[in-house]
């Protein structure tokens, strides 16, 4: 199991991370936008050029990212605008970790496989703390 930081922005992730890059080092291992995103995903024409997930690998960590899209809600507030990121052992353990960090909580995502490969879920926790989880999925 890992545990990362993932940040959420209104429109200037990719600003944020160029500099966080040119500051830390590492190289992106994942840099989409959400134009690069399935069509259902119903994202504003203006709004395809948001990123939709970045994953900047800086040493053995790594840092997350990702604009907001009207489609998905609100835009983040700040202060509040991250949310600790869990990559599991298993489904069972996802299943596990989001039953238990859950109760009592908000869940903004079952646990669910995604269109990314990954079965993944979220939620705010009862003390108001951002988190997901993910595994991921076999390559068929």
């Amino acid at each position: 199991m890992s545990l990362s930081t993932y940040l959420f922005f209104d429109g200037n992730c990719r600003e944020a991370f160029e500099l966080y890059r040119s500051v830390l080092g590492g190289e992106y291992q994942v840099l989409q936008s959400f134009g690069d995103g399935p069509p259902d995903m119903n994202v504003a024409e203006e709004e395809k050029d948001r990123i939709m997930h970045v994953s900047l690998a800086v040493g053995t960590d790594v840092l997350m990212g990702s604009d907001s899209a009207s489609a998905f809600g609100p835009p983040p507030v700040q202060g509040t605008n991250f949310a600790i990121s869990i990559v599991g052992e298993s489904r069972e353990h996802c299943d596990e970790v989001f039953a238990k960090l859950s109760e009592g909580g908000t869940v903004q995502m079952p646990m669910q496989e995604t269109f990314w490969g990954s079965y993944f879920g979220s939620w705010t926790d009862r003390f108001g703390i951002g988190w997901m989880v993910s595994y991921d999925l076999p390559r068929e």
